[in-house]
């Protein structure tokens, strides 16, 4: 029975795999929607990598003061690079920049202009201002603390107040693991991966299996050798192995052109995305058996494709929206998909983590799979 039902897989698949369409929005599509969603999101989250966000930094005359707030950068999370001319600042998303003859402004109690300069809006930009704006003034602060004590600012002075006790202190105590909302290609390659499979497999998949069936060619199956369930199964692989193609031409080409870093558990990663793209073939095939015309498979995949897609998080992330969709989402197979990415990828979890989730996605696989094989028809 599994050999037959692989030969069929196989065939069925080179099949699909020849069509220009199916090759379209297998391998073309989902790099542009990659690099479109990717771009244009990468300043739209809360807060930046695991090894903190990059910064420039340009002082024409560095000193004491270009090291107090980098330092005071530093604090607030960001990653110093040292920069000089608009050539090397233009590389940076964030800038700041402070002007010549700053310390001797400082030092003569003249205004000095810090000019913080970011590409991109949004909350992500609000945030940077935030931070920036805190380094900021808490050199300002120390300044005010040595003018008043007529002290000359300098790097020595700055060191010292710094070491001195403070007189009020906050208490700090850890309220669980902070979940750093995904953004830009950390986001987009997940989601545009997660809803172009189940695109595909809505769409490719189930058209056709109403054009097989309305052009006669499984009547042919079924007068052959090959018994309902070896057809039903050939069938379901053939989606599978299509499905399995597409994820890892997304996962690759996320991985060389758009440095997607997946996470420390590449075979719990896997298994999310096989118990995946099992129930998309089964939901695909499913939506083969049911739709009486070509048309009516191509507007309930489509519509049902988008809608699974916004409202599980390939869009944009669950995190972000009210918590009642972020429970309806669990109950969606993106949804499912996308929970599971987030906690393997974003917020470093173990693969204990998504054991609920790959048993549900598979749970999902089986029954939308019994269901196919029940309702299939050669004609």
């Amino acid at each position: 029975m599994l050999r037959a039902a692989a030969g069929l897989a196989r065939r069925d698949a080179t099949h699909m795999l020849r069509r220009r369409e199916t090759l379209m929005w297998t391998f073309v599509m989902p790099v542009v929607f990659f690099y479109f969603i990717g771009t244009i999101t990468g300043g739209s989250g809360m807060t930046g990598g695991r090894e903190g966000d990059p910064i420039a930094l340009e002082a024409p005359d560095g000193g004491w003061l270009a090291e107090h707030l980098a330092r005071r950068l530093e604090e607030r999370g960001y990653r110093i690079a040292r920069v000089t001319g608009e050539a090397e600042m233009a590389k940076y998303a964030r800038r700041v920049r402070l002007p010549a003859g700053a310390e001797e402004a400082v030092a003569a109690r003249r205004p000095v202009a810090v000019r913080f300069e970011r590409r991109g809006s949004g909350l992500g930009a609000e945030y940077d201002e935030i931070r920036v704006s805190r380094a900021v003034y808490s050199i300002l602060a120390d300044l005010i603390v040595l003018a008043e004590r007529n002290q000359a600012p300098d790097g020595e002075a700055l060191a010292r107040l710094a070491a001195e006790p403070r007189n009020l202190r906050l208490a700090v105590e850890s309220a669980g693991e902070r979940k750093r909302i995904p953004s830009g290609f950390e986001q987009a390659v997940p989601g545009t991966l997660v809803m172009f499979t189940i695109l595909v497999m809505f769409t490719s998949g189930s058209i056709l299996l109403v054009i097989e069936r309305n052009q006669g060619l499984l009547r042919r199956l079924a007068s052959s050798p090959m018994s309902r369930g070896e057809v039903v199964l050939g069938k379901w692989g053939a989606r599978m192995i299509l499905g399995g193609i597409q994820i890892a031409f997304g996962v690759a080409t996320g991985t060389v052109l758009f440095r997607v870093d997946w996470g420390a558990h590449p075979g719990a990663l896997a298994v999310v995305l096989l118990a995946y793209g099992a129930l998309a073939a089964s939901l695909g095939m499913l939506l083969g058996c049911l739709a009486r015309s070509e048309g009516q498979a191509i507007a309930l995949g489509v519509s049902l494709a988008n809608a699974l897609a916004g409202l599980g998080g390939c869009w944009w992330p669950i995190e972000i929206t009210p918590a009642w969709v972020q429970t309806l989402a669990l109950f969606l197979p993106t949804g499912l998909a996308m929970d599971a990415l987030h906690r393997l990828v974003s917020f470093g979890q173990g693969p204990g983590s998504v054991a609920w989730h790959v048993a549900a996605l598979a749970g999902g696989a089986l029954a939308a799979g019994a269901l196919a094989a029940r309702r299939f028809r050669f004609e």
